[in-house]
């Protein structure tokens, strides 16, 4: 039995490969720190323990193989354990080369896309599972419904979600060039991840890159309206098949009804091919549905009646504009906000479905991009639709680099465009304010990538008490 150990486990890919290599039969252990559900749960639930702390210690006697995330304390210089991986003569490898072994004998098809590829990745796990195809699939968040977010299947087809972000802190290369596609589904490639990639013109070139790697017997699905997609397809060998909510792209949407349950039939070219349904939120989730149904259909993986079938039970992704409690009048859901586009699609959906109502924000500046001082620009229009919004403390790694703003600078920047604004350092006093601020009927979304303080758990149990559902 061979030994893996996992510096950084509990990242949510990170976490997702240590399933897949006990699926296979290996002997996983890990370490990590600071870290936050749904992750820690799912390892445990699935009985990976891991050590909550980084020490040279966590290396076990007779590993074979040690895995290290992208995380940027994860170096030799700042982080013990990592520098004790380096100086033991064991093999080490990034998430990407480890998940390129495993699936390096599979038809592998690779999401790619600034934004939606967890999404559009669940899917069409999720579809190819529920038809019993017996997938393989990688996806970097938690689905809703399916038991993990990675799994080694009998079948032959392998879903991976492919990220343009570099493989490790060793490896500039951007992971999804580990991936051996045979085919790809591209949704976008809009500049982001600025403190990596300078321009937009150095954002597309790993796309590009990507999209060369396709052989001429594989398929390209992307999305007609796709930020610089036009331009990263452009030499691909492949066939080539476009969708969209527009008519002019090969697969769209026609006669769509929002709702609780949105409806709408999907078209290929002029012909209408199955009507579908879908708890999912926003018009890029109807865009990420007709995008999976041209792929699954076009390429004959399933039946148009398991797609419909599929589609109308498939709940999306824990974080992904998710629904976190149904006893209380007040909504609350938890929406993705990396980056500017992400954060947007959240609030955008939110006001598409729910026009009326008073829309609260909790928004916690995790990321780089969102503290770095060419994102004030961002912060103009991103809260047009939130009544009020509460702004959570970035965290402190890297705050002196990257040209970071700090916390004040960040919150009176967001209070230039709505005056509605508070800083608040703790979960307690968030608390504390949405008591005063909070009317039955609105809405409340709690925006981020990092762990919100818990809140997602606090705030439902506290609407429920103050407005439940009668």
């Amino acid at each position: 039995m061979k030994k893996v150990h996992l510096i950084g486990i509990c990242g949510k890919g990170m976490s997702a490969l240590a399933l897949m290599l006990k699926q296979k039969g290996y002997k996983i252990t890990g370490s990590d720190e600071g870290f936050y559900e749904p992750v820690a749960s799912l390892l445990k639930k699935n009985n990976i323990e891991f050590t909550p702390h980084y020490s040279p210690t966590n290396i076990p006697k007779g590993a074979d193989l040690i895995v290290i995330g992208k995380h940027a304390d994860l170096t030799p210089e700042e982080n013990k354990e990592v520098a004790a991986a380096f100086n033991s003569g064991i093999k080490i490898q990034s998430l990407p080369e480890t998940l390129g072994e495993l699936s390096k004998n599979k038809e592998n098809t690779v999401i790619a896309g600034t934004f939606g590829k967890s999404t559009m990745t669940a899917i069409l796990s999720w579809c190819l599972e529920k038809s019993k195809k017996n997938p393989s699939y990688f996806i970097g968040a938690v689905p809703l419904g399916l038991k993990t977010n990675a799994k080694l299947g009998n079948g032959k087809n392998f879903i991976l979600e492919g990220d343009e972000y570099p493989s490790a802190n060793w490896d500039t290369r951007s992971k999804f060039l580990h991936l051996h596609p045979k085919n790809l589904i591209l949704i976008s490639a809009e500049h982001d991840h600025i403190n990596v990639f300078h321009t937009e013109k150095d954002y597309i070139q790993p796309y590009k890159k990507l999209v060369s790697l396709l052989p001429k017997s594989g398929i390209l699905i992307y999305s007609k309206d796709g930020k610089n997609v036009s331009e990263v397809i452009k030499n691909a060998k492949c066939k080539k098949i476009s969708y969209g909510l527009s008519e002019k792209a090969d697969w769209h949407p026609q006669n769509i009804k929002y709702g609780e349950k949105t409806s709408f039939d999907l078209f290929h070219n002029n012909n209408k091919i199955v009507s579908l349904q879908t708890s999912l939120l926003g018009n890029h989730n109807i865009e990420n549905i007709a995008g999976a149904g041209a792929f699954l259909l076009e390429k004959k993986l399933i039946t148009m009646k398991e797609f419909q079938k599929s589609i109308i039970n498939f709940k999306g992704i824990s974080g992904r504009i998710d629904l976190k409690t149904t006893k209380s009048s007040v909504l609350i859901y938890e929406g993705f906000g990396s980056s500017y586009s992400k954060a947007k699609s959240v609030f955008d959906s939110l006001n598409l479905h729910f026009p009326n109502k008073n829309l609260i924000t909790i928004f916690e500046p995790h990321t780089f991009g969102w503290r770095n001082i060419e994102a004030k620009k961002w912060y103009k229009d991103i809260f047009n639709t939130s009544s009020s919004v509460i702004i959570l403390p970035p965290p402190m790694h890297g705050a002196k680099t990257h040209k970071q703003m700090t916390f004040t600078e960040i919150v009176n920047v967001v209070k230039k465009n709505n005056p509605n604004t508070y800083g608040i350092k703790n979960e307690k006093d968030v608390l504390t304010l949405l008591r005063k601020i909070t009317k039955k009927d609105d809405i409340i979304v709690l925006v981020s990538s990092g762990s919100l303080f818990g809140l997602t758990a606090s705030v439902p149990k506290l609407m429920e008490k103050i407005f439940p559902n009668n």
